[in-house]
């Protein structure tokens, strides 16, 4: 008869359990590593010591012969499962991580995993039983990435950017990691989501990390995963193209389907993989008849190439992104509802440059880090120095950063170049409102309409959306935007 974990083992265990599924980015993963590890306080070598104690306790079970599904009642045998996947993940993370940056320089061409045999076999002298070893093995590869991918991609110390970098994971896992891998790690591709942001906020970054991040399986014949994730990722901006070209870059085209078609050709939709995403950048500057052609893509699940009647399946998955307010489009009819409510599973919201430095000054640094490592090669101290005081020293405290992230990108490379960086005149503007809000605010010269419509004004210009506006005053978004129009009428 199958015998049953102590308490002691059944406490610890079910922490792992909860640990091995909740999302790495959340603050209760952080405190069950602190419980996992028994430790007080964040530590460089955490995870080492919380690994360390999973793996003592899986050794004692293996020393008294317990390490097997045959040994534990089935609710037992569950939590020490999850126990050997998690310690299992975390040993070979380092490898993971190599294996990532060899398909990154490999490209479209799978590479040899060459720990597969050894991690498979670890799981199988564990109790893990062959067709799962090698399911788990491809949802390792799966969080890997997703992690990588999500921290090298969204970088920040910001509330906002935690947030997000939280968000993006359940984009891709799911908030139940547990139901992801019984139930849906093969179903997502109906979950499409939108990306809402100002212009150079990271949106491609953020649609890229979810993109890069599809399950593959493995194919233990090859000794590959199936597919490259390079491969998994297909991007397209709408603005680029004209009404007339959108749907064949879209949908493909047949030879002869129109004037200059003279080779058949294949849209975005023909090269995305299964398990794959195609990113639809700018979709509030798509048309109405190109939308009405999208939803039922979504719907469907079918497509036709332009000139052609055959009907193709897609099994990928839909990310778009915006920095248009598409509840104006929709009261205004450029913007059907019924493709909105199919595009939006989910909705993120990009936090702006502004925002995240305004939430914490450390921001700046952390992101010249980033950047100038990206930049130049390497982490270079000197430079970042340089980069932090010019900014600090050039520009207001509150200045407006029109161009986010690639705005300061600029800046890094300008002040590379010639060690010295000009402010937008036009963003100085919201310097010198807020200077003028805080003269008239000490001067009690302001009725209570006027000092909100100011402040909304201010605000607008700051996070660049009336839906911000509305979170952080409490107000409606309409009474929001009747205020930003008021208050940025001229005096």
């Amino acid at each position: 008869m199958p015998g049953q974990l102590d308490e002691r083992d059944r406490e610890f265990f079910r922490l792992v359990s909860r640990a091995a599924y909740v999302n790495p980015f959340s603050p209760e993963r952080d405190a069950l590593d602190l419980a996992i590890a028994d430790a007080e306080g964040a530590a460089p070598d955490l995870v080492d010591r919380l690994v360390a104690r999973v793996e003592e306790r899986l050794l004692a079970l293996d020393a008294r012969g317990e390490l097997d599904a045959d040994a534990f009642a089935h609710r037992d045998w569950v939590l020490v499962e999850h126990a050997v996947l998690f310690e299992s993940f975390h040993r070979f993370a380092h490898r993971l991580d190599a294996l990532i940056e060899a398909q990154l320089a490999a490209g479209d061409a799978p590479v040899p995993v060459p720990f597969a045999a050894e991690l498979l076999a670890r799981l199988r002298a564990r109790g893990i039983a062959r067709d799962r070893a090698l399911r788990m093995l491809a949802l390792f590869w799966q969080m890997r990435r997703a992690y990588y991918f999500i921290v090298t991609g969204l970088t920040g110390v910001s509330p906002s950017m935690r947030r997000l970098r939280a968000a993006l994971w359940n984009d891709v896992f799911t908030h139940d990691g547990a139901r992801y891998e019984a139930l849906l790690w093969d179903r997502l591709e109906d979950f499409s989501l939108i990306i809402r942001g100002e212009t150079g906020s990271g949106k491609g970054q953020a649609a890229r990390a979810i993109g890069r991040s599809g399950y593959i399986p493995f194919d233990e014949g090859k000794g590959t995963f199936a597919a490259s994730f390079t491969e998994l990722f297909v991007p397209i901006n709408l603005s680029q193209f004209p009404e007339s070209l959108i749907e064949s870059e879209l949908f493909g085209h047949k030879k002869g389907a129109f004037t200059g078609a003279v080779d058949s050709h294949a849209g975005v939709f023909s090269r995305c993989r299964t398990h794959g995403a195609i990113f639809l950048d700018e979709i509030g500057e798509v048309s109405i008849p190109v939308q009405i052609k999208l939803l039922r893509v979504l719907q469907d699940r079918v497509f036709s190439p332009v000139g052609g009647h055959e009907e193709r399946r897609f099994e990928g998955r839909v990310i778009a992104a915006t920095h248009r307010d598409l509840d104006e489009a929709r009261r205004e009819r450029r913007f059907r509802d019924d493709f909105y409510y199919r595009l939006c599973t989910d909705v993120l919201e990009m936090p702006s440059l502004r925002v995240r430095f305004a939430e914490d000054p450390a921001e700046l640094v952390v992101l010249v880090e980033h950047l100038v490592e990206r930049i130049v090669g390497q982490r270079d101290g000197p430079v970042v120095e340089r980069v932090v005081e010019v900014v600090t020293r050039t520009l207001p405290k509150d200045y407006a950063w029109p161009g986010n992230v690639r705005e300061l990108e600029q800046c890094v490379r300008r002040v590379l170049l010639t060690g010295t960086f000009a402010p937008d005149p036009a963003s100085l503007r919201t310097t010198d409102a807020a200077t003028q809000l805080a003269e008239l605010l000490e001067g009690g010269a302001l009725e209570a309409r006027e000092l909100v419509a100011r402040y909304c004004a201010l605000l607008h210009a700051r996070v660049g959306t009336y839906e911000e506006v509305a979170r952080i005053t409490g107000l409606d978004r309409r009474t929001v935007k009747k205020y930003v129009q008021q208050g940025d009428a001229p005096d």
